[in-house]
């Protein structure tokens, strides 16, 4: 399984669901990758087409195979809503070592609510392999001849 840094770069989203009756959603995503999360910024009142142009920074470990991207549009005074999920698989990073922007769906309650664009890029944790020479005890056979 791979270790290194995984780099995530959140462009935008398109077609999402607005969820705000009265004005345009203010939304942001939280990223989780397994154990650690992350949050955009919010995009204010850009509605169903918000652009964030972030980037984060992940350490990958063992197990780590997917990234999780929720959406949420902040409101004032209640709870935020949610606005839908993506989920990316990461075994194409890791084999490529860099996927540059495409589209994710956005799902809730499995339904489709729009596009997520991100892109990614896996720097792989350098192990260092040793070299065993080959050893005579020191000894070493002299090219003068005598």
């Amino acid at each position: 399984m791979p270790q290194g840094t995984l780099e995530v770069l959140l462009v935008n989203a398109k077609g999402l669901e607005d969820s705000d009756f009265l004005n345009n959603m203010d939304p942001y995503v939280v990223i989780t990758c397994r154990t650690q999360d992350q949050k955009s910024s919010v995009a204010s009142g850009q509605g169903s087409t918000p652009e964030w142009n972030e980037t984060f920074m992940f350490t990958v470990s063992e197990g780590t195979s997917e990234l999780k991207l929720k959406i949420l549009d902040k409101d004032t005074g209640t709870q935020d809503d949610s606005v839908g999920e993506a989920l990316i698989t990461l075994e194409p990073v890791f084999m490529e070592g860099k996927i540059p922007p495409k589209a994710y769906n956005v799902v809730k309650d499995e339904e489709y609510k729009g596009e997520i664009w991100v892109g990614l890029t896996f720097t792989p944790l350098e192990t260092r392999e040793i070299d065993f020479e080959e050893s005579y005890g020191g000894w070493k056979q002299s090219e003068e001849s005598y």
